[in-house]
């Protein structure tokens, strides 16, 4: 397991790629411990250079009105 941190988009698309390979490792092996390790960083990389705002409460409402009818 060579894991280093995510500072750069180079880096986080490199953690991406490597997630896609070993993202369905068996549990309890190092490569799904890699993969944890990983996830918790991707996560953690996106939350500060790729916020998401929560919708305003009235909006929301608005399109969920418009999908029913």
């Amino acid at each position: 397991m060579n894991i280093k941190l995510i500072k750069t988009e180079v880096d986080y698309r490199l953690a991406l790629k490597r997630l896609e390979v070993i993202f369905d490792a068996a549990i309890g092996t190092p490569e799904s411990d890699e993969a944890d390790i990983l996830g918790l960083m991707i996560d953690e990389y996106e939350k500060k250079h790729y916020p998401i705002e929560s919708p305003d409460p009235i909006e929301a409402i608005r399109l969920e009105w418009k999908k029913c009818n």
